[in-house]
């Protein structure tokens, strides 16, 4: 118990004598799980609100921008705590099963998953529309609209591609938020007690800090580099997918 990093050993053990290393290793799996599927979901509502918003115009925009203020000015933190402690109570079973393929999935994580999803994709959205509004005034947009092309036609296979590159560097960032979101929530103590993610690997060390330091710096590590690193590759893509900075 509590040995500090050695060669058997390079992470350490915990208090509890567990290898810190394996349980890095273990969170890493749960760490992209959170970051793909937040981001999916995100992304998801961003792009229709955004899409919407920024075709139609009108009162429709109005509406959807009025409720998209409604989730920036909330405190999105104390919302998720809630309402992850309320949902995470009624979760039965510590996992659910896919039908047909029958993969287990653990059921707390998933609960905090989408609820950082659904209080997560106002930004997004006023981003995306933005880019509607400036690629739906474009000649090209306008051709299609004279030829009687249809809304979901000029969305889907006009406008949307051309807005492609700046989706993709945003979900890249949104990665990495989704990671450090999920870790302080875990670490205040409303994530998954079944899972172990590197959030939740902060929260049972941190008691014993002074003594077991190592238990607590390498998980934050490996937060820490893969945030960074997700931010690394979001302004990597920026910059490679910017026409104007390739001229």
């Amino acid at each position: 118990m509590r040995q500090a990093p050695s060669w058997k050993y390079p992470f350490g053990t915990s208090g509890i004598g567990t290898d810190v290393f394996s349980e890095v290793i273990h969170g890493t799996k749960y760490a992209l799980y959170v970051g793909i599927l937040v981001t999916a979901i995100t992304m998801g509502i961003s792009i229709l609100i955004g899409a919407i918003a920024g075709f139609y115009g009108g009162w429709v925009d109005t509406i959807l921008m009025r409720i998209t203020e409604v989730f920036l000015v909330f405190p999105a933190l104390l919302l998720i705590l809630v309402f992850v402690r309320i949902f995470s109570l009624t979760a039965a079973e510590p996992f659910w099963i896919i039908p047909l393929i029958n993969i287990q999935i653990p059921a707390g994580l998933t609960i905090v998953i989408l609820i950082l999803g659904v209080f997560n994709w106002a930004s997004n959205a006023r981003m995306i529309r933005g880019e509607f509004l400036r690629v739906r005034e474009l000649e090209f947009t306008e051709a299609e609209k004279a030829l009687g092309a249809s809304n979901l036609r000029i969305i889907f296979r006009h406008i949307l591609p051309n807005i492609l590159s700046s989706i993709i560097v945003v979900s890249s960032l949104t990665i990495a938020y989704a990671i450090l979101l999920e870790a302080a929530v875990s670490f205040l103590g409303f994530g998954d007690p079944n899972t172990i993610t590197w959030g939740q690997i902060l929260q049972e060390n941190f008691s014993d800090a002074r003594v077991v330091w190592w238990a607590e710096f390498f998980p934050g590590l490996a937060i820490l580099f893969t945030v960074f690193g997700f931010n690394l590759l979001g302004d990597g893509l920026s910059d490679a997918l910017n026409p104007r900075l390739r001229e």
